[in-house]
């Protein structure tokens, strides 16, 4: 098997003032999306380790590097980030998930992330072409900094087919624009905000 990708895209977005209020500096996020061939859409296959070695490694090095590039930072300024999958009508959620949920997709994203730590959140789903996929974001060094818990809506017109797979990454150079609901550290302690 070998993954057949028909077009990347990449997705970015600057956000200058958010509740009215100018941000420090800019949000700035990028997502980047692969549109692959799903050898499995229509059929129940029981394996799918042949799925995972011919695109997860491929996949969870690429994109991270392309999202990275649509904002013209390196690994070291990320501070957050997320994947997705998001499957054509002929195929299972399960295909996606075998890709993006694996240490050989994982591990090579964290790497290029600064050499994060915290898992990578996700989200996956079935839908047609043109469906949106909400992106989950979490700092990558600690996934209790609530800044950066956000999401970033994705969607490409003509993508999935029935017959593919949208697989996604996107990273932050920093939390929401003005973060005020405190930190789950300090609420585990027992001080909530005020």
């Amino acid at each position: 098997m070998k993954l057949e990708i028909r077009k990347i895209v990449t997705i970015s977005e600057e956000t200058f003032i958010e509740g009215f209020k100018k941000a420090d500096k800019p949000v700035r996020v990028a997502a980047a999306l692969a549109v692959i061939k799903n050898p499995y859409a229509g059929i129940y296959v029981e394996d799918l380790l042949p799925l995972i070695k011919a695109c997860s490694e491929q996949l969870g090095e690429l994109l991270p590097k392309k999202a990275m590039e649509a904002l013209g930072v390196t690994g070291d300024e990320v501070e957050g980030y997320g994947k997705g999958a998001l499957v054509g009508l002929d195929g299972e959620i399960e295909h996606g998930s075998a890709i993006i949920h694996t240490l050989t997709f994982g591990n090579p994203f964290r790497s290029q992330c600064g050499n994060a730590e915290t898992l990578l959140p996700s989200a996956e789903k079935r839908g047609a072409a043109g469906s949106s996929l909400d992106l989950a974001i979490k700092h990558k060094m600690d996934a209790k900094i609530r800044s950066h818990h956000m999401t970033f809506e994705t969607r490409i017109p003509d993508a999935p087919r029935n017959d593919e797979i949208v697989i996604a990454a996107v990273v932050t150079t920093s939390g929401r624009a003005h973060p005020r609901i405190g930190s789950l550290h300090k609420e585990l302690e027992g001080v909530f905000p005020s």
